[in-house]
């Protein structure tokens, strides 16, 4: 007589974890997008600082114009790692936004403070509070968000003050399936108010609720340049997901919110005084650490317009 056995008992005791959470395991870090070419640099040298995200670049001086080459490359350069470093440039304004003109039109963004042109943001939280501990993407709240920025820090803390970037697309590939099925095609409403009301009265808001009215852009947007799907939404101006019930907007926004905090997609840099950082701000999204108490901070941005997000 033949005697079927029953299934194998477990040996590890009932448990659970909390759903939609950000679990151990393998991450899928790829840097380029698919069937691109990985070709050599031949201009500068690349100096990688993370698996998917950041490289130092050297041998430019950026105080003087590019030649189409040298801004071809580093164009590449940038959709490849998405932030890029330049040690020591201790560029004036002019050559600052000179540079950054490379890429397009300058933005200017009245809800900051500025340094000597209107397109130049002045960051110092001595003078005027500003955005740090919070991840976020630049002026997602234009229907044309920030191409890029090039940052620079006239004046470093002794200790701390450092930025970190994180890169979105990573966070979009590493994703479970079921969560991409139900964004992928999905829009989300986008507005200043939220972000800026954490440390600017509501009196002086108020007045540019009419110049920025809340935009809707895809959850998942396509790099215009590339065509890879990123993750496009941030804990700063991200306020709900169309069609969907708050509670479940919330609960999902929280999830996707949460990816930008994963370290295996992130870089992170140490500021010296003069040093540029140039970002793509629409496969990244930043978070300047506020760690360096009532000692001085002191950068100046400058903003490259952008497309509108498909």
């Amino acid at each position: 007589m033949t005697t079927t056995a029953g299934p194998t008992p477990s040996a590890l005791r009932d448990h659970r974890i909390p759903a939609d959470g950000l679990y151990e395991g393998h991450r899928e870090l790829r840097r380029l997008p698919e069937e691109w070419t990985d070709r050599p640099y031949e201009l500068f040298d690349v100096v990688p600082q993370g698996r998917t995200i950041g490289a130092e670049i050297r041998g430019l001086d950026l105080s003087g114009p590019l030649s189409p080459a040298v801004r071809e490359e580093l164009n590449r350069a940038l959709l490849e790692w998405k932030v890029l470093f330049f040690r020591g440039q201790h560029l004036s304004s002019d050559a600052q936004r000179a540079f950054a003109r490379n890429w397009g039109e300058l933005e200017t963004n009245p809800l900051l403070a500025t340094g000597a042109a209107r397109d130049v943001v002045r960051l110092d939280r001595t003078a005027v509070p500003t955005y740090e501990n919070v991840w976020h993407t630049d002026v997602t709240f234009r229907e044309r968000p920030a191409l890029g920025a090039v940052l620079q820090l006239r004046e470093v803390p002794p200790a701390g003050g450092d930025t970190l970037w994180a890169d979105m697309a990573a966070a979009y590939d590493n994703l479970p399936r079921e969560v991409k099925d139900r964004i992928d095609g999905a829009r989300a409403v986008h507005d200043f108010v939220p972000g800026f009301a954490r440390f600017s009265p509501a009196a002086r808001l108020a007045p540019f609720q009419e110049l920025f009215p809340p935009v809707e852009h895809p959850v998942v947007r396509r790099h215009p340049e590339t065509g890879r799907r990123m993750l496009f939404v941030n804990a700063s101006f991200t306020t709900r997901i169309v069609g969907f019930e708050p509670e479940e907007s919330d609960r999902l926004l929280r999830l996707l919110f949460q990816q930008a905090h994963v370290p295996e997609f992130q870089v992170r840099f140490r500021w010296e005084a003069g040093d540029i950082a140039f970002w793509d701000n629409r496969s990244t999204q930043h978070y300047a650490v506020s760690d360096y108490g009532t000692h001085r901070r002191v950068a100046e941005r400058v903003a490259i317009v952008g497309d509108r997000p498909f």
